[in-house]
């Protein structure tokens, strides 16, 4: 499979720049595998395509407060540090990437916060922009963190051409998002609304999470035209005893598992077993989909319109098929739904 396969003109009105008011009134495009049918509903209506004890599997990983501006000693010069993962707790060291890159090199001080009181100093470069921060901190690490973090802001995509707003803390995150640690929102999830959660309980419609907490390797640009030689950045993931146990006792009963957003798809599929079960697992994975490729682990998948050359999409592409997605974003463009974390999603269904 070919880069090039997953281009297609997507105008900028297209692209959400702000969610839907109610996380639930987006607009849904259920998609049937078998029949290549496509209908047209509200995210609310979702539930009407599962039933009782089907299982949604949610990621419940939580964005943190990750862009940040500092200026550089000496110059003042503004600099983006974007914030990728915490290396060491006990010498303050974070993975970062920073913002023009060409400006910083290794033994600069950063300074952050209207008082110039969080000092980081560069010890290491990583790749191109990528650099190793060691904070010049004193305080207890829970109390760095907090004041570190309350210097950050949303780390929305680049491609909302907007400035972050105080509103974008709570758009742009979970209802269920618990485990700190990702950089980018599992966007599927933000669909899910209180009375929706609420719903499926009524109708004993399951729910469990994993954990994968999503870096910014999601949005790197793919410079292969050759999909088999790209390489995915690894992200920390977590598939618990309890859900392993939960999923594929459902699966062997005969009921429907949806992966709600390829996050959890990946994560699913990196520790697939025999008979589409998976394994308790704790550490890394680099999985990159892509078709074509069986996926075995669900029934089911939640995923917003993403954009072209996205992982993402390819992804989507080798769940439901690669000609009935890409026609299924031929009539999403047609049909003005909105693409990107803040815009509609897709169900694909047999």
């Amino acid at each position: 499979m070919k880069l090039s396969q997953f281009k297609f003109k997507l105008p900028e009105d297209r692209i959400a720049q702000y969610p839907v008011e109610h996380r639930d009134e987006s607009r849904l495009m259920v998609v049937h595998k078998k029949s290549d049918e496509i209908e047209h509903v509200q995210f609310k209506d979702i539930l009407n395509y599962f039933n009782e004890k089907d299982v949604f599997v949610f990621n419940d990983t939580r964005v943190f407060p990750a862009r940040m501006y500092g200026n550089k000693e000496k110059t003042g010069a503004q600099i983006e540090v974007f914030l990728l993962r915490e290396l060491r707790e006990e010498n303050l060291l974070w993975d970062v990437q920073v913002d023009p890159a060409r400006k910083i090199r290794i033994g600069n001080k950063l300074y952050f916060g209207e008082d110039n009181s969080m000092v980081a100093e560069v010890i290491d470069n990583t790749t191109s922009r990528g650099r190793t921060l060691r904070f010049l901190n004193d305080s207890e690490h829970d109390v760095f963190k907090a004041n570190l973090l309350a210097l950050g802001r949303t780390p929305l995509p680049t491609y909302i051409k907007r400035e972050v707003e105080p509103e974008d803390e709570e758009n742009y995150q979970t209802l269920f998002a618990t485990k700190e640690g990702a950089v980018v929102a599992p966007a599927a999830g933000m669909h899910f609304s209180r009375e929706l959660l609420r719903r499926m309980e009524i109708r004993d419609i399951q729910r469990d999470f994993l954990t994968l907490h999503i870096g910014l390797g999601v949005f790197r640009k793919i410079d292969v035209e050759d999909l088999s030689k790209h390489r995915q950045d690894s992200e920390p993931m977590e598939v618990t005893e309890a859900l392993m146990e939960h999923v594929n006792s459902l699966r062997d009963a005969g009921h429907k598992i949806c992966a709600v957003g390829t996050s959890v798809l990946r994560a699913m599929e990196t520790t697939v077993g025999m008979n589409g079960h998976i394994k308790a697992y704790k550490g890394w994975t680099n999985r990159f989909i892509f078709p074509p490729y069986e996926c075995t682990t669900c029934d089911a998948l939640i995923t917003n319109f993403h954009l072209p050359y996205s992982t993402m999409l390819m992804a989507t592409a080798a769940f439901g098929g690669y000609e009935p997605v890409m026609n299924a974003y031929k009539v999403a463009i047609e049909e003005k739904y909105q693409f990107g974390c803040y815009g509609d999603a897709m169900l694909i269904v047999d």
